[in-house]
């Protein structure tokens, strides 16, 4: 039997919502649209609802409109069936039944990160573990130790049996080769890096070599070095180095490019840190393009570091780049759509809302409560007492009248400045929504909290709920 969900809407949106219900409708879902009586959803109250509604038989559950700020859970247990907030947008409705097109599958990718811990010989083995599980949880496969030019590495040893023990792959980068001997003979998996010139380290024990040029730029010695681990049978990467931009980066490129085409099957990695880490520009983006190099490549691993403060989450951003360029290269399509999680700064769609349409929802409220948006001309805060626009919050403080009430005056600072942050970037904005920052502001559960502050005759109340990271997160209060 289908399930039977009522789609409650104002008369506005009523023609609009009744199109979509049908172009939904199957024999898995029967959407009823019913206009409760009021010209804007969005205006609803929770008794409102409780005097108007009269629920038709059947219904397993009631889909509100995204913007409706009542009591969900009131509302449940007053009518005896789910009551459920819905998408901001109608548009979005289908996607939210998964009819518009379903959420990407991200859990496949194809290219292996090592993460740099690079003062690792400055660590206390218990500072390199704690490193090592925060690098894997951002996605890292390996664990790379550098060593530091000139500076001993005693407890080597120790930190990659304290690391395998852990279940982590572990690596080692040194120009000594004295470390990568002593790493190889300690169970490292990989040696970063080895040339044509410093095979004889392979025989102190397992590790996969990491090739390098002998000199820089020498894409013929790397090739040699390639064909002698052939020759020998042993597994390897291969990596042509990246160069800094300025100093030879697109000659770098053209080299990972070579390789490939002289080497179609063996396995490549890139060092991205040369390009992210000396470049002052948002990680992000550049990792997007160096992704979208190495997937139409098909190279193999990447080498990230976290070094510099603006680098922070380059590893997190690289596990979430691999999975989506996969997923797109997967259905033959420009990496769009695919989840968004390196649009940390701008969204494709910032402005949910007109002014024009702002303007008509402000004419309708009827109580104190300040509703806050955002639109391509500024900053909307309204309430029954006025409608106020400015591009600066602190243009719009003189009409709020909230000189005297702390609680209000905080709240409304606090949302005025998500408000300004999202109209400047070109962000999406939802009141009492923390902004979507992509993956470079994950928190570890994903979840978030969003607080609202609504007001009556007793005064003002501030909740907090926790939102689940795929949560609409487009609410307002009443």
């Amino acid at each position: 039997m289908a399930e039977r969900v009522v789609l409650l809407t104002g008369s506005l949106a009523e023609p609009r919502i009744a199109r979509i219900a049908d172009a939904i409708s199957d024999s898995v879902l029967q959407p009823v649209v019913l206009n409760i009586g009021v010209k804007v959803a969005a205006l609803m109250t929770t008794q409102i609802v409780e005097r108007r509604l009269a629920l038709p038989a059947g219904t397993d559950r009631v889909l509100m409109p995204g913007r409706f700020r009542g009591d969900l859970d009131r509302l449940s247990e007053r009518f005896g069936v789910p009551f459920e907030r819905g998408p901001e947008e109608a548009a979005d409705i289908p996607a939210f039944f998964g009819r518009g097109g379903k959420a990407p599958d991200l859990s496949r990718q194809d290219v292996t990160i090592f993460a740099e811990i690079v003062d690792a010989p400055r660590l206390a083995v218990p500072g390199i573990l704690a490193r090592a599980k925060a690098l894997a949880a951002d996605g890292a496969d390996v664990i790379d130790l550098g060593a530091l030019p000139d500076e001993p590495f005693p407890h080597l040893e120790e930190a990659i049996a304290a690391l395998k023990a852990d279940g982590l792959k572990v690596s080692v980068d040194s120009f000594s080769a004295d470390d990568l001997a002593r790493a190889n003979r300690a169970g490292a998996d990989f040696l970063l890096s080895l040339s044509e010139t410093t095979l004889d380290l392979l025989n102190e024990g397992p590790a996969v070599p990491v090739l390098v040029p002998t000199t820089p730029g020498d894409l013929a010695s790397l090739v040699r070095a390639v064909e002698a681990c052939e020759a020998m049978g042993r597994p390897f990467l291969a990596d042509p180095i990246l160069d800094p931009i300025h100093f030879g980066f697109t000659a770098s490129l053209l080299r990972y490019a070579e390789l490939r085409r002289l080497k179609p099957d063996i396995p490549i990695l890139m060092g991205i840190g040369n390009v992210t880490e000396l470049t002052d520009a948002d990680t992000t983006g550049i990792n997007a393009v160096l992704m979208g190099i190495i997937s139409e490549l098909r190279l193999n691993a990447v080498l990230a570091v976290q070094v510099s403060p603006h680098c922070r989450t380059a590893v997190r951003e690289f596990d979430r780049a691999r999975r989506e360029f996969f997923a797109a290269r997967e259905q033959g399509a420009l990496p769009q759509g695919f989840g968004g999680g390196l649009m940390a700064l701008r969204d494709r769609a910032p402005f949910s809302t007109t002014p024009a349409e702002v303007e008509r929802l402000a004419a309708e409220v009827r109580d104190r409560n300040f509703r806050i948006e955002v639109t391509e001309d500024g900053i909307h805060a309204y309430n029954r007492d006025g409608h106020h626009v400015a591009q600066d919050p602190f243009a719009l403080y003189p009409h709020l009248k909230v000189e005297r009430d702390g609680a209000h005056a905080f709240y409304l600072g606090v949302e005025t400045a998500r408000a300004e942050i999202a109209f400047r970037l070109g962000k999406r904005y939802a009141q009492d929504a923390p902004l979507a920052w992509g993956v470079a502001a994950e928190t570890g559960s994903g979840a978030e909290t969003a607080h609202r502050l609504t007001f009556d005759e007793a005064g003002p109340t501030l909740s907090s709920t926790i939102k689940a990271p795929e949560g609409d997160g487009k609410d307002e209060p009443e």
